[in-house]
């Protein structure tokens, strides 16, 4: 197994923020930082913006730094497929309906519900923290953020550089560890190179030390505005156009009542898709830079072969599919389904897994292969980083949902099939083999053994929490 190198396992809660002095006058955090083995492998987390899993293939770095050099995550998922909830999963590990951040604003959701819920003290940023790791925080935080305090750190970051103007690639500020710096409208102020700077210098300043280090690393790629860096503007100008088989959907009779009443998609709409499809690519080059200036400056330190490196999306993106000109916050595979690859100590290079992993595993991920201990919903993807011989067995089914307004829904997506119960009383299902592109629901006709299976499923999910999400997830 990839962690059987790790010497000691750090039994460090998560809630604790590691900064109580002991009778000595010695932080828990300097402490954890003096006993833990020096060879404890680094971390950096690379959390795209609205990348959809098609869009991530195409990045030339990405691609042969990180996938071909690591594992793949053919069956990537977020629990629900919009901005502050999602990143809200992957600081707790926690299901919505268990952190309570639904949407992007106050009052149910942003930055504001994250913390008055207490999860800033409770992230993995201070799970890592206490367990004696460096961490640093670039780029976009939760939506909202700061809200009234620009100078606002959360706890459990060394480090912190996150963005104050939410998407805006040019003329915005940045919290400096405390310190609100503004950028301009040069081309040397592009947020992404900015942020690739700011990391890659972290990494060559964190790297020779002796204590390990954890890096966030948030781009907002290829987020709209989707802008391009001035040079990699038209460098996908003659991209085919992307045209899978649930684009523009004929026959939306089997869809909930949303769908149905979306027209066709026009020519002229049809061409403005394909341009925004072209720029979010352009955008996503700087991100396919920086990546590779991180694996070279990890390769300059000597610590490459030491660092674990996770590149993923907060969520997919809608663009065309069931008619859905753009966007995501959806059920179907576009919005829920993210690229995951992986690379690091013990993964084995060009492997890949059709397990279901979802973004309720990262922070429990981040722990295990820390050597450390961290209260989640979700379970350590290491054991499939060795490709799916790693772990034969798994969990069988995960759940989306996204709870509030009558267009929300709670669904069961598990290897074969999704079963999707809208708050309005709308059903779908899907059997994902035989239809990959969602386009026929069998909620009016499928086998009832099947249909009571799901269901079944499904109500074991919608209020689990910790090991009895687990288990509900293995349930056969």
């Amino acid at each position: 197994m990839v962690l059987a190198c790790l010497s000691v396992l750090l039994l460090f809660v998560a809630g604790c923020s590691g900064s109580e002095p002991s009778a000595s006058g010695v932080t828990q955090q300097e402490e954890a930082a003096t006993e833990a083995p020096t060879d404890r492998p680094n971390i950096i987390f690379v959390l795209t913006d609205d990348l959809d899993y098609t869009s991530a293939q195409k990045m030339p770095q990405i691609t042969s730094l990180l996938a071909d050099q690591g594992t793949s995550f053919e069956e990537a998922f977020v629990s629900h497929s919009i901005c502050c909830p999602a990143r809200a999963t992957f600081l707790t590990g926690l299901y919505d309906h268990n952190h309570n951040v639904l949407s992007n604003r106050p009052p149910d959701g942003g930055f504001e519900t994250f913390v008055s819920e207490g999860h800033e003290e409770n992230s993995i940023g201070v799970g890592l923290q206490g367990a004696g790791y460096r961490t640093a925080f670039f780029g976009k935080y939760l939506n909202g953020y700061p809200a009234d305090d620009p100078t606002h750190v959360p706890p459990g970051w060394d480090e912190w550089y996150g963005k104050l103007d939410d998407q805006k690639l040019y003329d915005y500020s940045i919290n400096e560890n405390g310190e609100e710096v503004s950028y301009g409208n040069d081309e040397g102020d592009f947020f992404t190179d900015v942020l690739s700077r700011q990391a890659t210098d972290f990494v060559g300043r964190a790297a020779p030390e002796d204590q390990p280090f954890f890096a966030y690393v948030a781009p907002t790629a290829p987020h709209g505005p989707s802008t391009p860096a001035e040079r990699h503007k038209g460098a996908f100008s003659e991209e085919e156009p992307y045209r899978p088989p649930s684009y523009n959907e004929e026959d939306v009779s089997d869809k909930p009542s949303q769908i149905q009443n979306t027209e066709s998609i026009s020519e002229k709409e049809g061409s403005r898709i394909d341009n925004h499809y072209r720029e979010r690519l352009e955008s996503m080059l700087a991100v396919d830079e920086m990546v590779g200036s991180l694996v070279e400056e990890l390769e300059v330190a000597g610590e490459l072969d030491n660092t674990y490196i996770f590149f993923t999306s907060d969520n997919g993106y809608e663009q065309g599919e069931h008619r859905l000109q753009k966007g995501k916050n959806k059920v179907y595979e576009e919005s829920s389904r993210v690229p995951l690859f992986v690379r690091g100590p013990g993964v084995r290079a060009g492997s890949k897994t059709q397990k279901l992993a979802l973004n309720t595993d990262f922070a429990p991920t981040f722990a295990d292969v820390a050597g450390t201990e961290f209260q989640a919903d979700g379970r350590s993807l290491a054991p499939l980083l060795e490709g799916d011989e790693g772990a034969p067995s798994w969990r069988t089914s995960v759940l989306l949902e996204k709870l509030p307004t009558q267009q929300g829904y709670q669904a069961v997506r598990t290897e074969t099939h999704k079963y999707v119960e809208y708050n309005n009383g709308e059903r779908e299902l899907y059997d994902l083999e035989a239809d990959p592109y969602e386009l026929e629901s069998l909620h009016e006709s499928a086998d009832p053994s099947l249909l009571e299976d799901l269901k079944a499923r499904l109500e074991a999910l919608k209020n689990c929490s910790e090991e009895g999400c687990r288990e509900a997830e293995d349930a056969q």
